[in-house]
């Protein structure tokens, strides 16, 4: 069996190009802000909703009950934030360390809404109804309007 050679960059298109390096500008961002946020929680720098003195009290518990007990005990809301809920309180550190994981789940819609206009300018018809429906299929996951699974 031959050995393969590496692309070429005339064997690279347009699109891959394009997709490769939103990727990239948006795996940087979000491993950049992971480390920051971490910090502004760890450190005090930031108010934090669960105190990190007190987050090993709360390891045994499962997600529900540590939900209920953290909203209770420091948050005090009407109910527990759910799927996007935790938008509203990223002025606590610890809900801010979200950020930087949401950036790392999503960049892939960007990178398709980014390829988009390459494959309408090249006529480029069934990839350019593929990324949209990609676009529409993650971002409805991401969305949690489907409710799937025993959460």
């Amino acid at each position: 069996m031959a050995a393969q050679s590496c692309p070429t960059p005339q064997d690279i298109s347009e699109e891959q190009t394009v997709y490769a390096s939103v990727l990239e500008k948006g795996m940087y961002v979000g491993l950049l802000i992971l480390p920051i946020t971490f910090i502004l929680y760890v450190f005090g720098i930031m108010k934090s909703a669960v105190p990190v003195a007190e987050l090993s009290k709360y390891w045994s518990k499962n997600f529900h009950e540590y939900q209920e007990i953290i909203n209770q005990t420091y948050l005090h809301l009407p109910h527990p934030p759910i799927g996007w809920g935790w938008l509203s309180l990223l002025s606590y550190s610890d809900y801010l360390n979200f950020v930087g994981v949401a950036i790392l789940a999503g960049v892939t819609i960007i990178c398709y809404g980014a390829v988009l206009p390459i494959f309408l300018k090249k006529g480029e018809k069934v990839y350019a109804v593929i990324a949209v429906l990609e676009i529409l299929v993650l971002g409805l996951a991401a969305s949690g309007l489907l409710k799937v699974g025993g959460h």
